[in-house]
């Protein structure tokens, strides 16, 4: 099987769109626009799923689903909210097709127009809100803790796959509370538990901060975020969470009865993550040769691969593999056994390399002679021979190796490309000539940070937290600033 892929130093992009292809995680359908994820990806994003799910629910979480649909007016309650999403929104107008009566084929029924559009989902902030209305009376209501795993429409000219398409999957957390406290609190766990998720299950370090006031999410008061570096030198927006005050509890009059019998708007928060960082796990680990998955979320963490002649000596080595599989998978492994006789063991080494399975174990008539396995991990090619008594703890030992390892080679690149700038011209040098994230200060003024924008593509990705706070003066204007923020160029 051959890869065929362009190199990342000849063209990432174009290498990038390879190898989501070839490795089957997605493919572009016959809907502008829109992807068609395939069951290899899908595998991944269900893991990813299945993690983040029993996250939330250990931080109190429930799920629920709500419509596809919502009304026009819905999104119009919110002044900053329609304005943000105003462009991006695919609208139903008419509930029927008929048939043209020239016999040319389908056409919409003019006389079913709908009283009102709907608008397929951008975001579900209004319809929550709205039926939260009905939920919430007093304070013994709260707080509501609920997510909903769903697709979104947004209507992207320019689209790639997984990381910008018109319809993609994810999920938002929809949460309501009694005190602005327990809002900003429940905004910042969110951003924690993101973080933790990307970089201990994805193996991708992630830098946390908050989003520019014109940055921010569409009502929200502040939007918490985590950014990540590809191998690229740009950033990826891998998951933000937002304090949304009282702004949708007012548009949609969500009040409660507190503990005096006082009516007092509820205090909210929205968050999401969504099929993007499936790009950001592909876009941060692999290589030339394919992928490289991390093995807490690759679909097979080990497969097997015989190398025989003859159904007799196939026989003999499956009769040695079969409890090895086993054993294998009560340690909790996902483990393939690929024994097709329609592929060669070239072409197998070449699938499972180009899928980024985690380990790779072939056995052939000698290593059944020698009771030995070679083992091969796909993080660094490297191949050893190593006897059948100690295969399993040397690939269940791998296992933690392979994931400390790529997520550390991933920190090294991020640590090398922070670049402190304290010069414009400075600035405008290592965003063109060496890209990655450049810390330098900035006088907190919009005009400022267009023009930035204007100049150099860069944008403020995030205003760090949990940094020392270094006062300066604004690379750009000389004015005051109260500690640097994050640049880069971005996907």
């Amino acid at each position: 099987m051959g890869k065929n892929l362009t190199s990342r130093a000849e063209d990432y992009s174009k290498w990038y769109n390879e190898l989501v292809v070839k490795s089957d995680l997605a493919e572009n359908s016959g809907v502008r626009g829109c992807m068609v994820i395939k069951p290899y990806g899908y595998a991944i994003w269900e893991k990813m799923q299945a993690q983040l799910d029993k996250m939330f629910k250990e931080t109190g979480h429930e799920n629920a689903y709500f419509p596809l649909f919502i009304p026009k007016s819905y999104l119009s309650k919110e002044a900053s909210h329609v304005e943000g999403f105003a462009k991006e929104c695919a609208v139903v107008t008419h509930y029927r097709l008929k048939n043209a009566e020239d016999g040319s084929g389908i056409i919409v029924d003019e006389d079913a127009k709908l009283e009102e559009e709907l608008i397929v989902r951008p975001t579900s902030e209004t319809i929550i809100w709205d039926t939260y209305r009905r939920w919430v009376q007093s304070y013994r209501d709260l707080p509501i803790m609920v997510n909903q795993w769903a697709n979104v429409v947004r209507w992207e000219m320019r689209t790639r796959l997984f990381l910008r398409t018109a319809e993609f999957l994810w999920q938002e957390g929809h949460t309501a509370h009694a005190t602005r406290e327990e809002a900003v609190a429940e905004a910042e766990q969110m951003m924690n538990v993101y973080a933790e998720f990307v970089e201990e299950h994805m193996g991708v370090p992630v830098m946390k901060g908050t989003k520019t006031a014109s940055e921010r999410f569409a009502g929200a008061e502040e939007t918490y975020c985590i950014e990540a570096l590809m191998q690229d030198g740009k950033a990826l927006q891998a998951g933000t969470s937002h304090f949304l005050g009282q702004n949708f509890a007012k548009a949609f009059d969500v009040k409660f009865a507190n503990k005096e019998g006082k009516q007092e708007y509820v205090w909210a928060t929205s968050w999401g993550v969504s099929t993007r960082l499936m790009g950001a796990l592909v876009m941060t680990h692999s290589d030339d040769n394919g992928l490289v998955l991390p093995p807490k979320l690759a679909p097979i963490q080990v497969v097997i691969v015989p190398i025989y002649k003859g159904l007799d000596q196939l026989d003999a080595i499956s009769e040695r593999v079969e409890p090895l599989v086993k054993e294998l998978r009560s340690k909790g492994l996902s483990v393939k056994y690929d024994k097709r006789d329609t592929h060669k063991p070239g072409f197998k080494f070449n699938e499972y390399e180009l899928k980024g399975v985690p380990v790779r174990l072939v056995v052939g008539q000698r290593d059944l002679e020698n009771g030995t396995y070679e083992v091969a991990r796909r993080d660094t090619l490297q191949k050893e021979s190593v006897k059948a008594d100690d295969v399993v703890e040397k690939v269940v030992s791998l296992m933690e190796e392979i994931q400390e390892n790529i997520y550390n080679k991933a920190l090294t690149y991020r640590k090398e490309h922070i670049t402190p700038v304290d010069t414009y011209e400075e600035f405008k040098r290592v965003i063109e000539e060496k890209g990655g994230f450049v810390t330098a200060h900035w006088d907190g003024t919009a005009e400022t940070e267009e023009r930035i924008k204007e100049d150099t593509k860069a944008t403020i990705r995030c205003i760090p937290l949990n940094v020392d706070k270094e006062e300066g003066v604004c690379m750009v204007t000389g004015k005051p600033s109260a500690q640097r923020v994050l640049f880069a160029k971005a996907y």
